[in-house]
């Protein structure tokens, strides 16, 4: 999601694209409107989805990470939906969404398996040890 668009916005006198850096003319490549909170939130939420993947022998901080991922992401969407309004109230826009948009939508649904499949993997354990 950081190097491809999220939206093609058509003015009646330009073509603008709509990536996490912002919105850029395509004629010239010049941020004409800077959104650094979506690249804030994307920087963060790839980030803790690696450090979580290492966290393995502390499954109940993986679960709690990945559930604050998922409410970033959640955010993420908040945010571009709030930015998509201001930017169609200020200027007569039409919107085509891209590919990338549907990125956390997949990690979403991966969130929930992983967090799921952490928590069967923790209940594991805790039934072994109660073995011993």
């Amino acid at each position: 999601m950081l190097f491809m668009p999220l939206s093609a916005l058509q003015t009646g006198d330009g073509f603008y694209t709509f990536d996490v850096f912002g919105v850029s003319a395509v004629a010239t490549s010049e941020i004409v409107y800077p959104t650094w909170g979506l690249f804030v939130l994307v920087a963060l939420v790839s980030l803790l989805a690696l450090i979580t993947v290492f966290l393995y022998k502390k499954r109940m901080l993986q679960i709690r990470l990945c559930l604050f991922n998922a409410v970033l992401m959640l955010g993420f969407y908040g945010f571009f939906a709030y930015l998509i309004v201001v930017m169609k109230q200020q200027l007569d826009v039409s919107i085509n969404v891209r590919i990338a948009l549907s990125f956390p939508v997949i990690c979403l649904i991966l969130d929930y398996l992983a967090i799921r499949n952490i928590g069967a993997d923790e209940t594991l354990v805790r039934s072994l040890e109660r073995l011993r």
